[in-house]
């Protein structure tokens, strides 16, 4: 199972179990995880790849902007998990 910077993901366990976050960092079985409200991209959540679920969503340009190390706001992750949800 890949996973990619800028994917839209779910978690499968813990206290967030339900909630969406986007892929910040990979780092082989662990993952950097941000939703832009309890967890900021200054702040990311480290979480194994098992307890996650992928999805085939991918923003583009969030992933540009975090590989190419530009700033983003966190209203910019929770832009894309918004669209997301609806």
């Amino acid at each position: 199972m890949e996973f990619e910077i800028g994917q839209v993901v779910i978690s499968k366990a813990g206290r967030d179990k339900g909630e969406c976050f986007v892929v910040f960092d990979v780092q082989g079985e662990f993952l950097q995880l941000v939703d832009g409200k309890r967890r900021r991209a200054a702040n990311p959540k480290k979480k194994k790849t098992k307890h996650i679920q992928p999805t085939n969503t991918v923003d583009t340009i969030l992933k540009e902007a975090i590989l190419g190390q530009k700033y983003l706001k966190d209203s910019d992750f929770r832009s894309v998990l918004d669209d997301f949800k609806a």
